[in-house]
């Protein structure tokens, strides 16, 4: 057979009885079973064997309550990551699903598609997968699940001629994460595209060739609602914020008081402020004290006419956040409370900060070591000396309770910080 002459499509056959999966489809919920079915079921698909005998592994996986994938090397040219691979351990029992990989291609920062993109990546994934796509992965990716190894190379192929890349898998840098940002929210603090494709073009190396200890993942935010969960997720987790006041429209804030009434305004508002940095006037106008405000949102998120974040924008970075492993979940420490990102110089300061965590990770992590369980090993005074920044009260809100630091070590760098801004503002310091 020539290569340019299409394969002859296989017929289904019997299909496998699938009685454990089928419970899963009584419940008022969509399942993924259900979809699985409907694309076994598809005729004329070259891919609909794959989806029977998919369906009868897992079936069979629920009956012995074992999982019978294994792991091994799958690649395409030039890359060392961005391939799951998987292998059946029962491919004598269902042969057309011996082989299942997965490719994790890196969507566009803010994860918008044209229609007509996302036709073209449905039509590349039925002639060369399975037609099973994950919108998107936990890591952000575009899962194409269910792959030949033969397969795998024109499948990525055709993907990239499209203008897309695989994202990170094994020990590199992982698909980025932004959410939809400056470009529909109103709530956005900063170019969260803007950052997300810079750090990316600048670390492409890192994500397509594994070399780092273990898994490193960016997240950007525009606000503090997170949308993209980049506080517990991401290892350098960008969040938007700002450092002056909350806007206010009071007329707005009249309205919203009229609309809903003053009990339900303070019941839903006022009272749920984490610092009690709210409280409504007998005018029914709003006074907030934002030396208190943790810029958590909820206020802004309910009055959305009434209230705004400041002018004064920029982002926190916070390292360090991630899922369990050893030694449990953590989320992102804070280590860069405020920085501006409006000029170009801004966004070049920004890589440069990141560029200095991955080295510092690289150079110092343990294998199977995130970065985050580096600095509880190494202590956080060790990690903002290694990477460059002074230590700042702001990092933490409650030096005497906080589990991050030890507080003999952070209440003296926080009298060095105090005596350093007073001298900068030309302050006489105590003991001089």
């Amino acid at each position: 057979m020539k290569d340019d002459e299409p394969k002859p499509i296989k017929e289904v056959g019997e299909k496998h009885p699938t009685p454990m999966l089928d419970q899963l489809e009584d419940g008022p919920w969509p399942s993924f079973v259900t979809g699985l079915k409907r694309l076994r079921d598809s005729k004329g698909k070259q891919y609909a064997p794959m989806m029977n005998d998919l369906l009868g592994q897992l079936n069979h996986s629920y009956e012995e309550r074992l999982g019978f994938w294994k792991g091994g090397t799958v690649s395409v040219y030039g890359y060392g990551g961005g391939i799951i691979p998987r292998f059946s351990e029962v491919a004598d029992k269902f042969p057309e699903s011996k082989e299942f990989h997965t490719l994790r291609v890196m969507p566009p920062p803010g994860f918008h598609y044209t229609t007509d993109v996302l036709r073209k990546i449905c039509d590349i994934w039925e002639e060369h997968g399975s037609g099973l796509i994950a919108f998107h992965g936990q890591s952000g990716d575009i899962m194409l699940q269910g792959c030949t190894t033969e397969n795998t190379q024109a499948a990525f192929d055709a993907m990239n001629e499209l203008g897309f890349d695989l994202g990170g898998a094994g020990p590199a840098l992982r698909t980025a994460m932004s959410c939809v940002g400056k470009a529909r929210c109103e709530q956005s603090c900063f170019d969260e595209a803007r950052a997300h494709r810079g750090i990316i073009n600048r670390f492409l190396d890192e994500m397509h060739r594994p070399s780092l200890p273990y898994k490193f993942k960016f997240k950007f935010s525009g606000c503090g609602n997170d949308c993209v969960n980049a506080i517990h997720r991401a290892d350098f987790a960008v969040i938007g914020t700002w450092r002056d006041g909350i806007k206010v429209n009071q007329e707005e804030v009249k309205k919203h008081v009229d609309k809903v009434g003053r009990k339900y305004m303070i019941d839903t508002v006022v009272s749920m402020c984490p610092t009690r940095a709210l409280s409504l006037n007998d005018d029914d106008t709003l006074d907030i004290d934002n030396q208190s405000c943790v810029r958590c949102m909820h206020c802004i998120n309910v009055m959305t006419k009434a209230l705004s974040p400041g002018d004064d924008k920029g982002v926190s970075i916070m390292i360090g956040g991630k899922r369990a492993l050893k030694i449990g979940d953590l989320m992102g420490t804070m280590i860069v409370p405020f920085m501006k990102l409006e000029t170009d110089e801004d966004y070049e300061k920004l890589e440069e900060f990141a560029e200095t965590v991955i080295e510092f990770f690289a150079d110092n992590a343990l294998e199977h070591e995130r970065v985050g369980e580096t600095i509880d090993r190494i202590g956080l005074p060790a990690f903002l000396e290694a990477v460059g920044v002074d230590p700042d009260p702001n990092m933490v809100n409650h030096p005497r309770t906080s589990s991050y630091v030890r507080t003999d070590d952070f209440d003296e760098e926080a009298a060095k910080w105090f005596e350093r801004k007073a001298r900068d503002a030309g302050l006489e310091v105590a003991g001089e």
